[in-house]
């Protein structure tokens, strides 16, 4: 089966590791400066890096389509620069998976093929996608949809070590994000991370920087560019979140149940 993920994240590279790891094709498409915070366990990274490596798995960045077949026959995962365009000639895909979290209606016309999987706000069954996956945390995390549609973002993010809202590093200013402050360093309460332009990035407190996105990109005041894991453990950002695990679930599931009722 060929999957398509569009989104290179950290959800969709969740969804990728595990549907690469259940046999089938995967191959992800993404902007040209993809925004990737958790840039570790994020696939999307192999446009800025050529090649990454999450938990045994290879993602590479392609700059052509047709060399897709290649990589699929030495069990990697293409990373392609596709912002719009989601088939090929030399790969059209079974599934469709729409991982950008964009938070807002994407059309899409439904056939019994492609299956399109939409992940979290935006997407109403039957409207633009077959089956919506629930990307909000709580009970129904995970859940695969097959009316309605997913939750509305709630903007706030797990709670860790009883941290929440001030995990999250905003952008203190418009501007270019500067820094030298590698991933999985531990920095302490008011430390230096980096800079929007000349307005500096602190950090609210002490922890192990866990994601952050690349030196160059143009942010906007006050977006989320990073976030800070006030658990001291640097291994943790070399593996997928339990959420994307959990939605990556979700998405195995929607296809096998969507497979067997077309048969």
């Amino acid at each position: 089966m060929n999957i398509l993920i569009r989104g290179g994240g950290d959800l969709g590279s969740g969804v990728a590791f595990r549907l690469h790891r259940a046999g089938w094709n995967v191959v992800i498409t993404e902007i040209e400066k993809p925004l990737v915070l958790r840039r570790t366990v994020s696939y999307a990274n192999a446009i800025y890096e050529n090649e990454v490596y999450v938990e045994g798995i290879t993602g590479r960045f392609v700059k052509d389509s047709q060399d897709i077949s290649e990589l699929i026959n030495r069990r990697e995962i293409p990373v392609l620069i596709s912002p719009e365009r989601y088939s090929f000639p030399e790969y059209i895909p079974d599934v469709i998976v729409d991982a950008r979290l964009l938070k807002r209606f994407v059309e899409y016309h439904l056939d019994s093929k492609p299956m399109i999987i939409g992940l979290g706000p935006g997407f109403k069954v039957g409207s633009n996608c077959h089956v919506v996956i629930e990307s909000n945390r709580g009970h129904y995390l995970g859940r695969a949809l097959w009316e309605g549609e997913a939750m509305s973002d709630t903007g706030i993010p797990g709670t860790v070590s009883q941290k929440s809202k001030e995990r999250v590093l905003r952008a203190p200013a418009s501007g270019y994000i500067q820094s030298n402050t590698a991933l999985g360093t531990f920095v302490k309460k008011g430390d230096l991370i980096g800079f929007i332009d000349d307005k500096p990035l602190l950090a609210p407190f002490d922890g192990c920087l866990r994601g952050l996105m690349h030196d160059g990109i143009y942010v906007k005041e006050g977006i989320k560019i990073g976030d800070l894991d006030p658990r001291l453990d640097k291994n943790l950002i070399y593996f997928i979140s339990e959420k994307s695990l959990a939605i990556a679930g979700g998405v195995l599931e929607a296809i096998l149940t969507y497979q067997n009722q077309i048969k």
